[in-house]
């Protein structure tokens, strides 16, 4: 199988299918395809994960406070740094909408600009672990065609490592439960 890389690189068919797959979808492909069984419960079963090729600090990934799985500070950070850069595979807007429908609630898509989306969930640095915080420690710096997390202020070693998403206020409004007393009640600005 094809190592998984980051924004410019290509993954197998197998990793793109799986990521994205159903699984109805799964079971009829591996009736299809077989010998391909193997991989995809390889693939599938692999546990979320931090790439330290992108990420300048230690960084752990485990049950979150605010949603599902987080990323947390394995040591501490000072303000104003790089912590780790978000990767995935680059999609158009036609392919954007498509997976946001296809993965419902899990969806790890970022806006990279007028045209290009990174899904974190095939190729992911496991930034894409990083929940959103309506007073959050870590920032957002897009240049050049990357996503880079910044630390805001001092982190310390335990930490969830939190963004605000930045949500639309034209989309469909998404309820907040980061807990923070200046929690807006909502992802989405207002």
């Amino acid at each position: 199988m094809a190592s998984s890389k980051p924004v410019r690189r290509t993954l197998t068919k197998v990793q793109a299918a799986v990521t994205r797959a159903k699984p109805k979808q799964l079971k009829k492909a591996a009736e299809a395809e077989p010998e391909l069984v193997p991989e995809v419960v390889a693939f599938r079963a692999r546990k979320p994960r931090v790439d330290p090729q992108y990420a300048q600090f230690r960084l752990l990934i485990r049950k979150g406070g605010i949603h599902r799985w987080g990323l947390f500070a394995g040591e501490d950070m000072p303000r104003n740094r790089k912590v780790i850069e978000y990767t995935g595979e680059r999609i158009n807007r036609r392919e954007t909408r498509k997976r946001s429908e296809e993965q419902g609630s899990m969806i790890y898509l970022f806006t990279l600009d007028n045209y290009w989306t990174l899904d974190g969930a095939v190729g992911g640095s496991g930034a894409e672990y990083i929940n959103h915080c309506c007073d959050p420690n870590i920032r957002v710096l897009v240049t050049k065609s990357h996503i880079l997390y910044m630390t805001k202020r001092a982190v310390r070693k335990g930490e969830e490592l939190t963004v605000d998403y930045h949500f639309s206020k034209e989309i469909e409004r998404i309820p907040c439960y980061c807990g923070s007393p200046k929690c807006r009640g909502t992802i989405n600005v207002k």
